[in-house]
């Protein structure tokens, strides 16, 4: 994992910043969700995180070294990445405009460094990756933020 401090700094105070650039009907590149399912979508991967939403993983537990081993890469996710937990189609936004779901996005990143600042050895279950402390949790929603602004054409 490369400079796990900076992609925390970027998570904590450059992400939304970088999402509020988004047009809200930006095009999208592949995938089906629009930036604001997409921002709402984020928010949720973040409550996974930091425990506010509990998960079971689903991955069979043979298969969780090969997947640690990947989240600990760089490699990038795949386009049209599948996820099992997601419906096929997309659920209707949450709030009524972007900046407000950019809002709940920040509010749930604050929540998870807060989370981890107080208990810096929580270990919580991802439901593809296992078992994640702080550090793989930031280097998965590093990966993961950076997949869904790809999506709509915003480069590292």
């Amino acid at each position: 994992m490369e400079n796990i401090e900076a992609k925390k700094a970027w998570l904590k105070d450059g992400y939304t910043p970088k999402l509020a650039e988004l047009k809200p009907d930006a095009a999208r590149l592949w995938g089906k969700m629009n930036v604001q399912q997409m921002i709402e979508h984020m928010a949720d991967y973040v409550r996974i995180a930091s425990g506010r939403t509990p998960m079971e993983t689903v991955t069979p537990e043979e298969h969780l070294p090969k997947m640690q081993a990947f989240l600990q890469s760089e490699k990038p996710f795949r386009e049209n990445t599948p996820n099992a937990l997601m419906p096929e189609t997309p659920p209707e936004p949450r709030h009524p405009a972007t900046t407000e779901a950019i809002e709940e996005l920040q509010n749930e990143l604050q929540y998870l460094f807060d989370t981890y600042t107080a208990n810096p050895a929580l270990v919580l279950a991802n439901p593809f990756f296992g078992e994640l402390g702080f550090d793989m949790q930031v280097q998965l929603l590093h990966k993961h933020a950076w997949h869904h602004l790809r999506q709509f054409g915003i480069a590292e």
